[in-house]
């Protein structure tokens, strides 16, 4: 996906930790990872489940407690203590589509409460007409019959639950919204659909996603940006396509591999790579992000940074 938006800074994210736990007991689950989301990009977070990922983006959204670090949301900081009127932005201008498409919907309420609950909670509407226009218009966006908004959650299919779960957050009007992993939890017959979906969204109301997934090839097909993440940590990040046609760490090659391939020849031959992070000398030669080249960063030590810059070379 090629990128041809400006680069005007939506999101920031400066060295952010968060630990969960106390004392001997916490464990540091980001630790200090930055980045920044320009506006109408897609910017994905990929790396193996477990790697903290969606640590990240419950914390931008304010659902995990941060331990360091700053986020800023178009320049003004919406981390740590904040003000009743910033809270309120938030959750206008910030939106999050969850994994579990089931478990993310309240199944005692019907598809039009659910859609209106961020509504009635900040009060955005007049009138009941202007309400439920709203949940019409947001229904229709994600190809939901409107009539539809009378029957519960267990009545639809994985894919209709999730297209819901887009329309709750589209019906906010946001400019950002985190995409946790939304189509891992779907029939592959429709995870195609929802990517399209959340394509066509974007283009119509110029929305900004962070992308969260596991899988390199759907970011490839939707992201303009990523970073690959591993044990907390980005390990690489720059454009997709850059990233894609000259991978530099290990544990991004590792990641590659593991791709599906759909020529079954192809797939029978190709060599798959596992990543072991205890061949790096880092005890007495530790690594740091570098940027090898324009908006292309990995996380690597002296040696390793020449070793890449060769590789670039060739």
């Amino acid at each position: 996906m090629e990128n041809n938006t400006p680069r005007e800074k939506l999101l920031e994210v400066h060295d952010l930790h968060v630990t969960f736990g106390r004392g001997r007991k916490a464990f540091e689950a980001i630790k200090g990872v930055s980045f920044d989301v320009c506006r109408g990009e897609t910017f994905g977070l990929v790396g193996e489940s477990g790697s903290g990922k969606t640590t990240i983006g419950r914390a931008i959204i304010r659902i995990n407690e941060i331990s360091g670090g700053e986020i800023l949301f178009e320049g003004k900081r919406i981390s740590g203590k904040v003000d009743s009127k910033t809270d309120r932005e938030i959750i206008e201008n910030i939106q999050m589509i969850f994994q579990d498409p089931m478990a993310s919907l309240n199944e005692r309420a019907k598809v039009d409460y659910i859609i209106s609950e961020g509504l009635y909670n900040l009060k955005s509407f007049s009138s009941e007409e202007e309400r439920e226009q709203m949940v019409k218009k947001a229904m229709l966006d994600v190809g939901l019959p409107p009539e539809f908004a009378s029957r519960f959650p267990h009545e639809f299919s994985g894919g209709q639950r999730q297209r819901i779960g887009i329309a709750r957050a589209l019906v906010m009007r946001p400019k950002l919204i985190i995409a946790d992993e939304p189509i891992s939890a779907l029939d592959v017959s429709i995870r195609a659909q929802v990517l399209n979906l959340l394509n066509d969204l974007q283009k119509q109301y110029g929305l900004t996603y962070l992308f969260i997934a596991h899988d390199l090839s759907i970011m490839r097909f939707i992201t303009n940006r990523l970073a690959v993440f591993h044990k907390g940590e980005f390990v690489e990040m720059g454009d997709t396509e850059v990233v894609f046609n000259h991978p530099l760490h290990p544990y991004t090659k590792a990641l590659m591999s593991a791709i599906p391939q759909p020529d079954p020849l192809t797939e029978k031959t190709k060599t798959h790579l596992a990543y072991d992070s205890s061949v790096h000398d880092y005890k007495n030669n530790p690594p740091h992000w570098e940027e090898i080249e324009p908006h292309h960063f990995v996380l690597a030590n002296g040696e390793e940074i020449e070793k890449y810059r060769k590789e670039l070379m060739t």
